[in-house]
């Protein structure tokens, strides 16, 4: 737990550069919020609001100074087919239940799981978020749906994006590209869509509210998978995110403090009518670039958005779709990692299958909580079968010939014990056999029968065996589970 003189720290230790950058993140967090709400199909108000509360939120309870979250496209996409064939009452409902399950998760610890995600998930997995983002403006670059203009104002949108930069970064170029375009669509009264057209701004301070959803295990059993999917998914960018900023501001902080404030944010965000979201690694480093680095950066900006959104309503409304398309082109394009197509070519093929795998996985169901899965899975085979070549079993006899002596070396688990049993030779006539684990680590369960069996096997042969070398840590598995020196052990034999 953090002592209140440090969390007052965290608020009030770096006053002007957090309420500084807080303003330029506000002003940043107004496009990508009514962005990523289209995405999951719902009104502009549910990611503005979600924004708002998140931010504010996990400012308050989360375990990462100056990190940044809110709505964001990678939980939008978990929402899309729940909003189309339920509504937005049941996206309230989900994001309630994940936020729990986010709870959960940080009160039982579970954010040490971070470290066993490896280098080419994340790298998969950042690459697919960056596809299902482009792949979710296509709907409105439709040529039967959209003119010309506005695929001239998208290009005109990229260029302010990446050129206005080279004048100043004192102004986030996605909200000049939003100014730009919205006075020229005024200006000559152009025929595009705006923000208005898909939905109502909000112009009232949220309000709490109960999903309006009936309390059954039907409903239960619709939004359990969404909330699992969207609450995975927001750990893993928000503590990848955290891992990101701690190494930027050379700090450490708490995985399982921040799991919690995030399910703390995301439970009260589905009561006022907000989605689920989580930590943005884009918005974050615009904070920390910017000189945020404690709490009062995130609170800043999620009160900042709020007004912003409800006073200037009217002229949020007005936006041109085709800057947002824009803008979520430049995430897209930011977020994915160009250095990984180089790299297929020098890093291990294991790696790269991995990578790859997430991104096809994730890009097929739509599903980052899926791809991440099987990326872990595939990289465990793979770490296992790369242990197992490690693995040998070696032999020298005596010079009479009555007895052996094995020497194992390497790790003894469930992926070299095939290899272990296949060194002995059970039909050779001796008198005694050792067995020379010194230079060994046995780890578990399947390895620890291998080793039964093997002496078992020598013992029904009338062959004298001994056990030599053993380390403390393998001796404990193996008095705790082996069956070959105690009573019944021959019977054990035929059972296995």
């Amino acid at each position: 737990m953090i002592s209140l003189d440090a969390y007052r720290a965290q608020w009030f230790g770096n006053i002007r550069p957090d309420l500084l950058s807080g303003l330029v993140v506000a002003l940043a967090l107004i496009p990508e919020a009514i962005a990523f709400s289209l995405i999951a199909g719902v009104d502009p108000k549910v990611g503005l609001y979600a924004s708002f509360s998140i931010a504010v939120l996990t400012a308050i309870a989360g375990g990462r100074p100056g990190m940044i979250s809110a709505a964001t496209a990678a939980t939008a996409v978990l929402m899309v087919t729940l909003v189309r064939d339920h509504g937005l009452q049941y996206l309230l409902a989900a994001t309630v239940l994940a936020g729990l399950i986010q709870i959960a998760a940080g009160l039982l610890r579970l954010g040490f799981v971070m470290r066993y995600v490896s280098k080419s998930v994340m790298t998969g997995f950042v690459n697919a978020l960056a596809i299902l983002i482009f792949m979710a403006q296509l709907p409105e670059l439709d040529p039967t749906r959209v003119s010309w203009t506005t695929y001239a104002m998208v290009a005109a949108g990229l260029a302010i994006i990446y050129l206005f930069p080279r004048i100043t970064r004192a102004v986030p170029s996605p909200l000049v590209t939003i100014i730009v375009l919205t006075a020229l669509t005024l200006i000559f009264q152009w025929d595009v869509r705006t923000v208005g057209d898909m939905g109502e701004l909000p112009d009232t301070l949220p309000m709490f509210l109960l999903p309006e959803v009936p309390l059954t295990w039907e409903t239960l059993g619709i939004i359990l998978p969404y909330s699992i999917a969207v609450a995975v998914v927001g750990l893993l960018e928000s503590l990848m995110t955290q891992n990101l900023v701690d190494e930027l501001t050379d700090t450490r902080t708490d995985r399982n403090q921040e799991c919690i404030g995030q399910g703390i944010a995301n439970t009260a965000t589905g009561f006022i009518g907000g989605m689920a979201g989580c930590a943005m690694i884009g918005q974050s480093m615009i904070n920390v670039k910017s000189g945020g680095r404690g709490r009062l950066s995130s609170f800043t900006a999620g009160t900042v958005l709020l007004i912003l959104v409800v006073f200037l309503g009217e002229w949020v409304a007005k936006i041109p779709m085709p800057a947002l398309v824009a803008i979520m082109i430049m995430v897209s394009v930011g977020t994915f990692s160009w250095s990984s197509i180089r790299n297929l070519r020098t890093h291990p093929r294991s790696s790269s299958v991995v990578m790859l795998a997430t991104v096809a996985t994730v890009v097929w169901t739509h599903n980052l909580a899926i791809g991440v899965l099987v990326g872990v899975l595939l990289s465990g085979i793979f770490f296992a079968a790369k242990i197992a070549q490690l693995f040998r079993v070696t032999s020298t006899i005596s010079p009479d010939g009555r007895e052996r002596v094995y020497r194992v070396e390497g790790q003894m688990f469930y992926g070299s014990v095939e290899d272990f049993m296949a060194a002995f030779d059970f039909g050779e006539a001796l008198e005694r056999v050792v067995i020379d684990v010194s230079a060994a680590h046995i780890w578990d369960i399947s390895s620890v029968q291998a080793l039964d069996m093997a002496v078992l096997k020598f013992r029904r042969d009338g062959a004298e065996v001994e056990i030599v070398g053993m380390n403390k840590a393998s001796e404990t598995i193996v008095d705790r589970l082996a069956v070959h020196d105690k009573p019944g052990a021959g019977d054990a034999l035929m059972a296995h």
